[in-house]
């Protein structure tokens, strides 16, 4: 994806947020666990940029799946995951 020119505020930065965290839990429901850690992570650095006022804005279900549930799966706790490429 092409990076912006000026980065995203108010109703545009709520849009987005909800849009990577929706993608995020279609990866997730796919079973694409690392694409979904990967989007999870923009849409956390995303959610942490905005105010208190703008995160209520975020739909509930949205908001819960991103910091309880999917915290559940990909915490610092977890294992991390394993690299793709082959053993000699």
């Amino acid at each position: 994806m092409a990076k912006q020119d000026a980065p995203l505020t108010g109703e545009a930065l709520i849009k987005e947020v909800c849009r990577r965290i929706r993608v995020a839990r279609s990866y997730w429901d796919a079973h694409k666990n690392a694409a979904c850690r990967g989007e999870r992570e923009r849409a956390l650095t995303l959610y942490n940029t905005l105010t208190k006022e703008q995160k209520q804005q975020i739909p509930q279900v949205l908001r819960v799946w991103l910091r309880y549930r999917s915290e559940k799966y990909f915490g610092a706790h977890r294992t991390p995951p394993k690299s793709r490429l082959p053993r000699r």
